[in-house]
């Protein structure tokens, strides 16, 4: 799976997130399978699903934290792909346009 910056993250609907205590527990109702993330990778997960791309999280998490640009963009990239590879998020790109519900 190719990841562009330019592409936004969206949570499937077979999937359940609960975060205590600043970490975040996800549940794949589809595979019954739980993953947890620690206090940064449920702060990265919250920009992701809360920002129009990817990019917008990506500088936000660099205002937020001391870290170099390029080992924010590794570490990012991979929790993205470990997350997607779990259905635990999908990848949605950028030239895919959302349909409003009426």
């Amino acid at each position: 799976m190719t990841i562009s910056f330019a592409d936004r993250v969206a949570v499937p609907p077979h999937v359940m997130v609960r975060v205590l205590d600043e970490e975040a527990v996800f549940l794949n109702l589809e595979t019954e399978k739980y993953f947890g993330l620690d206090q940064t990778g449920t702060r990265m997960w919250q920009l992701l699903t809360t920002s129009p791309v990817i990019d917008t999280a990506f500088h936000e998490l660099l205002d937020e934290y001391d870290v170099a640009p390029e080992l924010l963009r590794t570490n990012l990239m991979e929790l993205l792909s470990r997350l997607a590879d779990h259905g635990l998020l999908q990848i949605v790109p950028s030239d895919v346009e959302t349909s409003s519900t009426i």
